[in-house]
């Protein structure tokens, strides 16, 4: 069973979850967003599931250019696998292929979970707006997993090899099995946080761990940030936004919840509300007031769930998008408001493609915080 949780703190604080949302759909408005933009259609060539598990990054450090937007994802090529890099620079309507981040190490392709990252400041010997991509370099016969970290001084042109993060053992999520996953990047003060999926320690099928860095070349011991008593319990997929306060607030699935497949719940009554399946994404808005708005993507739902009360259990509202459901969809806050929703098909899937979305977050009335 599937729980989606929850977990804000001044870095982390124990656990909330969802309470029952209301539903609300896009109102019309004068702004310009996406419909189901085609980014990318893999040939017949590419193993199934094709592509999966699509990644988005807003430029920042580019001046007047605000609209320059990054995309990759799980590209299954003939071997071996690489992410593909695609470029928009007019706010996600049109793209093109600039660069492909290889295997430049291992021997074996980087075949799982990319994840892009802006330096917002400069760290590490590397300039603002240096580009990171963490992605899981995996052999054809799934026997290990390693997390690398490549870098980019060019706007995402050319990639250079940075750092061994995390490895581990055969890529299957079998419980004990002892791959590593799901590598999510955040710089913190004078750190970089790489945070993800741990089945390397026995008395865990999976659990949450981060590492830090101050180089970006050597990085310190895992440290636990979620675990469970039971040794099948499986949290997984880590995402986290920094809120308006100061604080800060993660999201990840929980293989093993008692209450419901993937369920939406309130935590103090332990009432069960509505199901959802795992994957899911966090990210936070400014638009909207004091508190901005957090937005939420899970796995089996087109629907984002968006939250103007900096996450409280009771005010989460969903709301209908034109992207379909995807594993692992994407989600990216724009200027003036626009959340990008970036999907690139679903588990085993025979026609994936890449595609994105975006809606105006303003045009949506959303559950009061009282």
């Amino acid at each position: 069973m599937y729980l989606l949780k929850v977990v804000a703190a001044s870095m982390f604080i124990s656990c909330l979850a969802f309470a029952h949302p209301t539903t609300e759909f896009l109102a019309p408005r004068a702004v310009s967003t996406l419909d189901d933009v085609t980014i990318f259609t893999p040939p017949s060539t590419y193993s199934i599931p094709r592509t999966l598990y699509a990644r988005t990054l807003l430029l920042k450090t580019d001046g007047d250019e605000t609209d320059v937007l990054l995309a990759t994802w799980e590209n299954y090529s003939p071997e071996p696998p690489y992410f593909p890099i695609y470029q928009s620079t007019d706010g996600g309507s049109a793209w093109t292929e600039i660069s492909r981040v290889t295997d430049q190490v291992n021997g074996w392709g980087l075949r799982y979970q990319p994840f892009l990252y802006e330096l917002p400041s400069q760290f590490g010997g590397f300039p603002a707006g240096t580009i990171l991509c963490a992605g899981n370099s995996i052999p054809a016969d799934l026997s290990a997993t390693q997390i690398d970290l490549y870098v980019s001084t060019d706007k995402g042109l050319t990639w250079t090899f940075l750092s061994h993060i995390a490895s581990g053992g055969v890529a299957e999520p079998v419980n004990g099995d002892t791959p590593v996953w799901e590598p999510f990047l955040m710089l913190f003060g004078d750190e970089m946080i790489v945070y993800y999926s741990d089945q390397r320690d026995p008395d865990h099928g999976q659990k949450l761990v981060h590492q830090t860095s101050t180089d970006l070349l050597t990085w310190e011991t895992p440290v636990d940030d979620v675990e469970y008593d039971v040794f099948d319990d499986r949290p997984g997929m880590t995402t986290v936004a920094l809120l308006p306060n100061g604080s800060y607030i993660m999201t990840y699935e929980f293989f093993g919840a008692p209450e419901a497949s993937f369920a939406y719940l309130d935590k103090s009554s332990e009432q069960q509300m509505e199901q959802y399946q795992p994957a899911p994404y966090i990210v936070w808005s400014p638009v909207g007031g004091t508190n901005g708005i957090l937005a939420v993507s899970a796995n089996s739902d087109s629907a984002v769930f968006l939250n103007q009360c900096l996450g409280a259990p009771n005010a989460w509202t969903r709301v209908a998008t034109p992207e379909s459901a995807s594993y692992s969809r994407n989600l990216r806050a724009l200027p003036d408001g626009i959340l990008l929703i970036t999907g690139a098909g679903v588990l085993s899937g025979t026609d994936n493609s890449v595609t994105t979305t975006s809606i105006d977050l303003s045009s949506v009335t959303l559950a009061s915080c009282d």
